[in-house]
């Protein structure tokens, strides 16, 4: 079969009988031999066999576990096709609405080694990431997306004893370690052999600190903040920076600011250095303290920061915010926030998302009050099919 397209997924679409059929690892205009694992009634699946013809398209990938680890769909193809597919993603995603769309669209500057934080299983010793859709494990030595203070760290996690489990590794820019493990298995942990090898900060086990901190420090657009180990921070420093300064140009001296979802308070700060004031909400507890924190560490007095779920809390907030920004998870916004927002017709709504479906339909919830006044790709999840969106809302006058 040939491969016509990528889907939304990064999966492959060829035809099999007429009928669609996805692919992973292959690439537009490849000729390809599958072997059907699942037939649907309106699409299969396939998993490939052979190149029997490789599309002009493709490139070796330099990740030796890409043919099998379900982390990245895109290491088959140049960087440069990776965005046109993103941008076009988008395009078409709007466009099957009836919304046209012109993102400008911001690129990373190292598609490479730019992950500041993963997360790794643990099967029968060994360690690595799952088969995609499946938990077969593909046992890694290094990840070439992400941060090369991890990547030396990943060889140490295999002197631990953990038998199963799950190890998330996070650093920051100053290449300083924090280790997060989920494991029931008596643990053998040389903590001076670690600090021999990396800048170890901390270790959290089954969510009790084991060593030293259970947070680290990052420094980003002149804002320094403190990021518990159970806390929302952007995977990719340069892209986020980019995200932190697209906040800051779209907040006046006279905003009072309303930023559900806020985690550790970055883009509340990063609007608070400007705005009247601001107001976060986030219902991880943990994230809500650093927010406190870097507001204080920061001499930014004009913020609040509340523990609360999103959902519940908009409707007991005064109508007094004229911007309002949001960074859902993948799920979106809530109908009850929609519905609010709907309600207080703030002047201008910032939409942050990691999900271009679920950002879609909140827009088209929106869009008999507001219209799109600007819109950005930011390419936080390089050689991946995610994608980071931006939308300006204002007004329709």
């Amino acid at each position: 079969m040939k491969i016509e397209r990528f889907d939304d997924l990064g999966r492959g679409i060829g035809y099999i009988n007429n009928k669609v059929t996805f692919i992973d690892k292959v690439v537009p205009e490849d000729i390809v031999e599958v072997e059907l694992t699942k037939e649907k009634k309106k699409y299969n699946e396939a998993k490939l066999i052979k190149i029997i013809k490789p599309s002009p398209l493709r490139i070796d990938a330099k990740c030796p576990y890409f043919s099998k680890c379900g982390g990245c769909q895109f290491q088959n193809i140049t960087y440069e096709n990776t965005i046109k597919y993103k941008k076009e993603k988008i395009v078409n995603i709007f466009s099957k609405h009836k919304i046209s769309i012109f993102p400008e669209v911001i690129t990373n500057i190292s598609p490479y080694n730019y992950r500041n934080k993963i997360t790794l299983k643990v099967n029968n010793y060994k360690i690595g990431f799952y088969i995609n859709k499946t938990h077969n494990l593909v046992e890694i030595n290094k990840c070439l997306l992400a941060n090369p203070a991890i990547n030396a760290s990943i060889p140490l996690i295999k002197r631990f004893n953990i038998c199963n489990g799950e190890v998330t590794i996070r650093c920051n820019q100053n290449a300083e370690i924090l280790i997060v493990i989920n494991s029931q298995d008596n643990l053998n942990i040389d903590i001076t052999y670690l600090k021999s090898k990396i800048k170890l900060v901390g270790i959290v086990v089954n969510n009790k600190t084991y060593y030293g901190e259970n947070s680290l420090f990052e420094r980003m657009n002149n804002l320094l903040f403190k990021i518990s180990y159970d806390s929302f921070f952007q995977v990719n420093p340069f892209i986020a920076s980019r995200l932190f300064q697209i906040i800051g140009d779209n907040i006046d001296s006279s905003d009072k600011v309303l930023d559900l979802y806020c985690g550790v308070g970055t883009l509340s700060l990063m609007a608070a250095k400007k705005a009247q004031k601001v107001l976060g909400i986030e219902v991880v507890p943990n994230a809500i303290i650093n927010a406190l924190f870097n507001a204080r560490v920061n001499d930014l007095n004009n913020t609040q920061f509340v523990i609360n779920d999103a959902s519940t809390a908009i409707s007991k907030i005064k109508p007094d915010f004229n911007k309002i920004i949001v960074d859902p998870p993948r799920s979106g916004l809530t109908k009850n926030i929609i519905d609010v927002l709907l309600k207080i017709k703030p002047d201008a709504i910032i939409y942050v998302s990691c999900d271009p479906q679920t950002l879609v339909r909140d827009f088209t919830l929106l869009s008999s009050i507001y219209d799109i006044k600007k819109s950005y790709i930011l390419d936080m999840f390089s050689y991946t099919y995610h994608i980071e969106t931006i939308l300006i809302l204002t007004k329709k006058t």
